[in-house]
C-alpha cells in the first residue's frame, strides 16, 4: 500500500459544488473525528488490523440522517491505511459499464466509496457481487447465441458504501458488507466541539459561549453546525468586528432565520400549516407538502425526523398530527379536544 492517501475522484463525487474551503473542515484520522465514540472504537480495531496483516479493511457500510460524517469517515478510512480514495455515487452509475470501467482501474488497496448506494441499479448490483466476494469481475462480450462471458480478477480493495435509506438496500448487498454501523445524532457538546475546530481553521474569532448557541441550533448534524458558523461569520465580519460571542451568535442565527430549536423557515411553514390551517391534524402527507411547496420525498426524509424527534409531530395512521409542544413553540393556543392533545395522553 502506499504510505500517503492518494485522493482521486471518479464519476460523480458525493458533493460535486463542495469549496476547498468546505472540503479542508473534514477531519482527516479518526483522532481528530468527534463524536460516534462506539463506531470509532470498532473502526480503529479494524483498521490496525488491517494495518498489521496488510491487507485492505473489509468492505464497510455507514448509514445514518445527511451531515453526521458519512463521506468524512470514508476518507479516514483511506487516510489511516495509506490507500488511494476513488468517490461515486449510486446515481451516477447508470449502466454496468460504468462500474465495470471504475473497478478494472483501480489498485491494490484502493477504497472505493459509493454515495447514496441505494440508489444503484439492478444490473450495476449484480455486477458488485462477485467484485465484492471474490474480487472478479463477470463481463459478457457479444448478443445473442455468440455471447460469452469472461471473468477478471480484480486487485483487492474496499468498499465503503453511504445511504441514508438502509431499508431500501437489499439483503443480498447488505450481507456482503463486513460491517454495518448507523451513526447517531450529536450532542450539543460534541457539536460545540466540532464548531470550535471549525472556526480554529477558518480563523474565526468565537467564544464558548457563541459556539454553544451555534451548536445547540444544529440539529444534532456536524453539517448544519458548519453552515452556520460560516453564516454568523459572515453576520460577526460585517456588523460586529469579526468576534462572535453569544449575542453576535444570537443575533446571526435569528436573522438568517433558525430559531431557538434549530428550526428553519419550512419547519416553522409546515407546523404551521398543521396547526393553523388544518386545525392540528391529522393531514395527510402529500396534503401537506403541497400546502408548504415542497415535494413529499423531502418533507418526509428531511424536515419530518427531526420535528419527531423534538416531540413538535406525531405520524398517526390517518396523517401528520401537531403535537402540545409544536403549538407552544408557534405561540398559538391547542384547540381543546383536539386529536393531538388526545393521542399525547397514549
Amino acid at each position: 500500500m502506499r504510505e500517503e492517501a492518494d485522493l482521486r475522484p471518479v464519476a460523480a463525487t458525493a458533493d460535486p459544488t463542495e469549496s476547498a474551503e468546505e472540503a479542508g473542515l473534514r477531519p482527516r484520522r479518526l483522532s481528530e473525528f468527534v463524536g460516534q465514540s462506539a463506531l470509532k472504537e470498532h473502526l480503529s480495531i479494524m483498521l490496525e488490523a488491517a494495518r498489521r496483516r496488510e491487507q485492505p479493511v473489509d468492505h464497510l457500510l455507514f448509514a445514518g440522517p445527511p451531515g453526521l460524517g458519512k463521506t468524512s469517515l470514508a476518507g479516514i478510512v483511506a487516510n489511516e491505511v495509506g490507500a488511494g480514495l476513488r468517490v461515486t455515487s449510486g446515481p451516477a452509475l447508470v449502466r454496468a459499464g460504468d462500474l465495470a470501467a471504475i473497478l478494472t482501474n483501480i489498485t491494490e488497496g484502493d477504497v472505493l466509496f459509493v454515495d447514496e448506494i441505494h440508489r444503484l441499479g439492478r444490473a450495476v448490483e449484480e455486477i458488485l457481487y462477485p467484485a465484492m466476494e471474490d474480487f472478479q469481475l463477470d463481463i459478457v462480450l457479444g448478443k445473442g447465441p455468440t455471447a460469452r462471458s469472461i471473468r477478471i480478477d480484480l486487485p483487492r480493495f474496499t468498499l465503503v458504501g453511504a445511504t441514508t435509506r438502509t431499508g431500501l438496500i437489499t439483503g443480498p448487498l447488505r450481507d456482503r458488507f463486513g460491517f454495518v454501523a448507523r451513526l447517531d445524532f450529536y450532542s450539543h457538546s460534541e457539536l460545540q466541539t466540532i464548531v470550535d475546530r471549525s472556526a480554529l481553521i477558518l480563523g474565526t474569532a468565537i467564544d464558548p459561549l457563541g459556539s454553544a448557541e451555534i451548536a445547540r441550533r444544529s440539529r444534532g448534524t456536524p453539517r448544519i453546525a458548519n453552515r452556520l458558523l460560516k453564516r454568523v461569520r459572515d453576520f460577526a465580519e460585517v456588523r460586529a468586528a469579526g468576534h462572535v460571542d453569544l449575542e453576535v451568535a444570537r443575533q446571526g442565527l435569528d436573522l438568517f432565520g433558525v430559531d431557538e430549536l434549530g428550526l428553519d423557515k419550512v419547519d416553522r411553514a409546515i407546523l404551521g400549516a398543521v396547526c393553523s390551517r388544518f386545525g392540528g391534524g391529522p393531514v395527510g402527507l402529500s396534503t401537506l407538502a403541497v400546502s408548504v411547496g415542497e415535494e413529499t420525498d423531502t418533507v418526509e426524509d428531511v424536515y419530518e425526523p427531526f420535528l419527531l424527534q423534538l416531540g413538535l409531530l406525531m405520524r398517526t395512521p390517518r396523517g401528520r398530527v401537531a403535537m402540545p409542544a409544536a403549538w407552544k413553540h408557534l405561540g398559538l393556543i391547542s384547540p381543546q379536544g383536539s386529536e393531538a392533545e388526545e393521542t399525547s395522553l397514549f
